[in-house]
């Protein structure tokens, strides 16, 4: 029987998940159909239980705004996501003849092996721009590179919740800051991880502009459509390094095509998906 996995969002019609995971199934061999489905919060309830009723389904990759919404949705969360309260991954498992939805975050570990192969340093000054799900899991990543303390700028200090309790679930310290107070705090930064949606960070971008340099930081914005950004664009103009989004989002749906899929993966996966998105190909 043919599966069907697909990635939940809104809006999604930018997402380069379908070429990715589509790629590597080719490549393994495996029937599986990826598509990208456009769903809101309120849209995702009434989804999930059309998706109990069929059995072709083998897992889902979850985006905004969905990512704390489908922890109410699953049977089971495991690894990072059950602490963080915040999940990218569906995989649906066989258990005893009934099907299990499990969720999974695979966001922590795209975002240290981005950085990684960046050439992020143990224990680095972090800063994260934004509040919301997908900051739930840079602060994870930067708890795992061995950072005590992390700084999350936002428009709104009242509205950082997933940010608080991200952090609070991985030991690390926290200081909520109002953007406007980003661009000199993030310029002295060994590692920047945006976290705001497609130009939320122009105007920020124009402000460390003005600035007279960086001290040579890493800034990973994990909006990769369109690309490059403002804000990377200035960041690398400054003398920092930009590992874009894209190389965040190839590592994590690795990991999701393996429990998809049951299979290995291995550098002839790693090298299609790079090729479907024109990534440079990495070693994985």
């Amino acid at each position: 029987m043919s599966r069907r996995a697909a990635v939940l969002g809104h809006p999604i019609s930018h997402s380069k998940s379908p070429a990715m995971h589509t790629a590597a199934y080719a490549k393994l061999g495996v029937d599986i159909g990826y598509t990208a489905i456009d769903l809101t919060a309120d849209m995702l309830p009434a989804f999930m239980e059309s998706v109990r009723a069929d059995e072709s389904w083998c897992g889902l990759s979850v985006t905004m705004p969905l990512k704390t919404a489908m922890v109410r949705e699953v049977d089971e969360v495991r690894g990072a996501a059950a602490h963080l309260g915040v999940l990218n991954t569906v995989a649906f498992e066989n258990d005893g003849g009934s099907v299990r939805r499990v969720g999974y975050n695979t966001d922590v570990a795209g975002i240290v092996e981005a950085v990684r192969y960046a050439g992020v340093a143990t224990s680095p000054h972090g800063a994260v721009l934004g509040g919301g799900g997908t900051s739930a899991a840079a602060i994870a990543a930067l708890r795992g590179l061995g950072a005590d303390h992390v700084d999350v700028f936002v428009r709104d200090v009242s509205r950082a919740s997933d940010a608080e309790a991200a952090a609070a679930a991985v030991g690390i310290g926290l200081s909520v800051r109002p953007l406007v107070q980003a661009a000199t705090a993030i310029a002295g930064s060994d590692l920047v991880i945006s976290t705001f949606p497609p130009r939320a960070a122009d105007g920020l971008a124009d402000e460390l502009g003005a600035l007279p340099g960086t001290s040579g930081g890493v800034l990973l914005d994990v909006a990769y459509d369109p690309w490059p950004s403002r804000l990377a664009e200035q960041w690398h103009r400054h003398g920092g390094v930009v590992v874009p989004g894209l190389e965040m989002l190839m590592y994590q749906a690795a990991e999701q095509i393996r429990l998809f899929s049951g299979c290995t993966m291995d550098s002839a996966v790693i090298d299609v998906m790079c090729d479907s998105v024109g990534l440079p190909r990495r070693v994985f």
